[in-house]
């Protein structure tokens, strides 16, 4: 009875396993997020626990200088309230804040820097004993404890009953080893703490979120500080959207850059309530700005939401550098040299472009040499992104190779004209930004 039973639940392990969901969060794995704080582009690091009651470490990491800029911590349970408190540094080698979790499941992690504040959703996960272990180790100890029995039946001159013991230990150990060839090809058990799945998901995934982008004040003024928003909602519900998946290490991606091209800004708003996204800007010139934001609903495909702001007032002297200063000059050079290289005595950086004149519709390679020490950001070693001089389009692909002495891209223009780009990295301290234009050629028509 022991053997069928066994034998019964490895057909159903390895016959009802469901599929992997495509943003699983493995248990132990580090969780990254990429937030705009305080003026600093830093990122998160939530490191993976094995243990619940146990520790839970997460350091800071700064990709531009911010002397030791300090981010309170604050790590809530959304189940019981409990809630822990600490001080990271971040830091381009960060040294990690350990604090302590007492369950899994849902919590919140609360970001405090610089007057601002951020709230970040996330999951303890710890990892749980498979079906798989337990039919494995029950069916070889089953096999052993037939076996015995089996000998000390034989030894009493009871054939018969010897041989059912020890055809039953066959079976015992067929079991286990049907369990390990197959268990291999199957996904991992739900982790504890894991999200519920929905039995039944809805046809298509989720819907689109719908926007509202907006800033305070409603015309920012040159030279001012505001606030750009983004105010996320389901549709068919009407309720805040509050289930974004993490992708490239950030909820969202928000590019915003002036009507020429001359201002640009790549930024990670920070999540302040559910639904409810913002980030602080400036910029030193008047005039219409494109906002471009990245995002993507659990369940659901990614989503490209644009929206323009103007700015008043007059020009004013920027105190800091602009990343695309020199797009204007771009414009009729191909390339523009970084302002922060510039800045620091160093070469300027010029993209090769492979065919000279894009073609549209056609791939192109876009190379660009870097100086050594690049390191990894937004879990990409470079960045590419383009927007049509007009700003109906705006594409955004990666080098995902190691770093090295040169940054690599494949793109297709969709058509024909000029469209202004920006290539980034990450170095030891800061985040470099090269602006060029690019101008695509229409494709001959077959006749």
């Amino acid at each position: 009875m022991i053997l069928r039973s066994l034998c019964l639940a490895a057909v159903l392990v390895l016959a009802l396993a469901a599929p992997a969901s495509a943003h699983n969060v493995t248990a132990g794995a580090d969780l990254r997020i990429a937030q705009t704080i305080a003026g600093a582009e830093i990122t998160v690091v939530i490191k993976g626990t094995s243990r619940v009651p146990g520790p839970l470490r997460i350091g800071v990491i700064a990709y531009q200088p911010v002397s030791g800029l300090p981010v309170g911590l604050e790590v809530r349970s959304v189940e019981d309230g409990r809630t822990v408190t600490g001080t990271a540094q971040a830091a381009a080698e960060p040294a990690y804040t350990q604090l302590r979790v007492e369950r899994t499941g849902p919590h919140e992690l609360k970001l405090s820097a610089g007057g601002e504040v951020a709230v970040v959703p996330f999951r303890v996960l710890v990892e749980r004993g498979s079906m798989g272990d337990f039919l494995i180790y029950g069916g070889l100890f089953m096999a052993a404890m037939l076996l015995v029995g089996g000998l000390l039946t034989g030894a009493t001159a009871r054939t018969g009953r010897a041989m059912a013991l020890a055809a039953g230990a066959a079976a015992g150990v067929t079991v286990a080893a049907m369990v390990i060839v197959f268990e291999p090809g199957l996904p991992p058990p739900a982790p504890d703490g894991a999200a519920p799945t929905t039995a039944t998901p809805a046809a298509g995934g989720r819907p689109y979120a719908q926007a509202r982008v907006e800033t305070a004040p409603a015309r920012p003024g040159a030279g001012e500080e505001f606030t750009l928003r983004l105010d996320l909602m389901d549709g068919s519900t009407g309720r805040p959207v509050d289930d974004l998946a993490v992708h490239h290490e950030a909820l969202a991606h928000v590019v915003v850059t002036s009507e020429d091209g001359r201002y640009f800004r790549h930024v990670h708003p920070l999540r302040t309530a559910p639904g409810h996204l913002e980030v602080k800007l400036s910029t030193d010139r008047p005039g219409r700005y494109l906002v471009h934001a990245e995002l993507e609903r659990e369940d659901s495909g990614g989503q490209l939401v644009t929206a323009d702001f103007t700015v008043g007032g007059e020009a004013r002297a920027s105190a800091e550098p602009d990343a695309s200063a020199e797009a204007g000059a771009a414009e009729d050079r191909g390339a523009a040299e970084d302002t922060s290289a510039a800045e620091d005595g160093g070469a300027a950086a010029t993209p090769r472009l492979q065919p000279v004149a894009p073609v549209a519709g056609r791939p192109a390679t876009i190379e660009l040499d870097t100086p050594a020490g690049v390191r990894p950001w937004l879990g990409m070693t470079g960045h590419l992104i383009v927007r049509s001089q007009d700003g109906a389009f705006l594409g955004h692909v990666h080098e995902m190779g190691t770093p090295g002495s040169r940054l690599r891209f494949t793109f297709s223009f969709p058509t024909s004209g000029r469209y202004l780009a920006w290539i980034q990295y990450a170095t030891g301290d800061r985040i470099v930004t090269e602006p060029f234009t690019v101008d695509v050629t229409a494709a001959e028509v077959r006749r």
